[in-house]
């Protein structure tokens, strides 16, 4: 999709600066182990996440800038998320530790890698990505609601497989680019313009 003009207090712009300014609400509130307000909190900033990149699409309003800002947004509530089991329901977050921790490096180790060949963080929102994180919040809520584990260890795994191709597309791009819709339809796009 096009790219329109940075508009900074665009709709979807300001859907990704209130799921950033609810970071630290969330971290409040998981440090005083207030679990269901942390989960209506939380429900709010992963509705704005769909929201944003929807809007940002129906609207004509799809920036860079406001890729950077998703993709911020996304980093820093999946760390309050992972921060809110080991504060408020220890007991889960030790179950899970090996997941949580393949959660993190699915998050950190694409970054690492984007940020040392570009100096950037990488907004690539590969469809994979999208379906992921749509996911993440139903596993997250049946492991604290239900104690039910499987669908949540599933996501995580799904969530490395996106990391795998976050880091292909890294390896494969010569400079930094937003919205690739996945390293199938880059390697394609690559190999056209070889042509």
């Amino acid at each position: 999709m096009e790219r329109s003009s940075p508009n900074f207090y665009s709709i979807p712009n300001i859907l990704s600066l209130l799921r950033l300014a609810l970071v630290p609400v969330l971290v409040g509130l998981a440090s005083a182990q207030r679990g269901d307000i942390f989960l209506l909190v939380l429900a709010v900033s992963l509705i704005s996440d769909v929201l944003d990149g929807y809007l940002a699409r129906k609207l004509g309003q799809v920036s860079e800038l406001g890729a950077k800002l998703d993709s911020w947004g996304d980093i820093l509530t999946y760390a309050a998320m992972i921060l809110g089991l080991h504060l408020i329901w220890p007991d889960i977050f030790d179950k899970q530790a090996e997941f949580l921790f393949a959660a993190m490096m699915s998050f950190i180790l694409p970054t690492v890698l984007a940020f040392r060949k570009f100096g950037a963080y990488p907004s690539y929102h590969t469809w994979g990505a999208k379906l992921a994180a749509v996911l993440i919040a139903p596993a997250y809520y049946a492991l604290i609601l239900t104690d039910s584990d499987s669908f949540f260890r599933l996501v995580i795994l799904f969530h490395v497989l996106v990391a795998a191709e976050e880091i292909a597309i890294t390896y494969i791009l010569n400079q930094p680019r937003s919205d690739v819709s996945s390293v199938f339809y880059l390697r394609s796009d690559v190999a056209s313009r070889r042509k």
